[in-house]
């Protein structure tokens, strides 16, 4: 039995799979997830080919001393936006052993939420070594903490997978 839905473990397999035979590490900074995504992909046997390591950063302070977001772009656009993701995911990468990595923030709610930032608003990027960036700006809606969170995994492995396809 596992902790996360089949969609989401046969999506992890893949990826475990695929960078496995492709000899490849992947990274994850999570905001709004805390470790779900790097949680789905260590549910699978032979992750630790795979999974270099994960970064949960919920607050800004990490953000910015874990993944190098500066400190400018947090007061500009908020840690919910996707200059922050870009950041995020370069931290991740790059502080890491990893050739793709994965970074999401967002707000999954039932607060935090605004008219511009809405509840169930959440940017995803994925970033490549050799330079490939994949930005994804979601509106889950107000569909519930937990589901927006598990939606958000499934888009990021989504994005990781499409990646590592080309």
């Amino acid at each position: 039995m596992s902790l996360f839905p089949q969609d989401i473990i046969s999506t992890a397999e893949a990826i475990i799979r695929d960078f496995t035979a492709a000899g490849l590490m992947l990274s994850t900074a999570e905001s709004c997830t805390g470790g779900l995504i790097a949680g789905a992909l260590t549910e699978i046997s032979g992750s630790s080919a795979v999974v270099d390591r994960g970064f949960v950063t919920y607050t800004n302070t990490a953000k910015i001393e874990l993944l190098g977001v500066q400190e400018e772009t947090l007061l500009r656009f908020g840690a919910v936006s996707e200059e922050t993701a870009r950041q995020m995911v370069h931290g991740a990468l790059f502080r890491s052993r990893a050739a793709i990595a994965v970074a999401v923030t967002g707000i999954a709610g039932p607060g935090g939420g605004s008219a511009g930032k809405p509840v169930g608003l959440v940017h995803l990027a994925a970033k490549s070594r050799a330079g490939a960036l994949i930005h994804r700006k979601m509106l889950y809606g107000d569909i519930g903490r937990s589901e927006v969170r598990l939606a958000t995994v499934r888009t990021a492995l989504e994005m990781v997978h499409s990646l590592l396809a080309g």
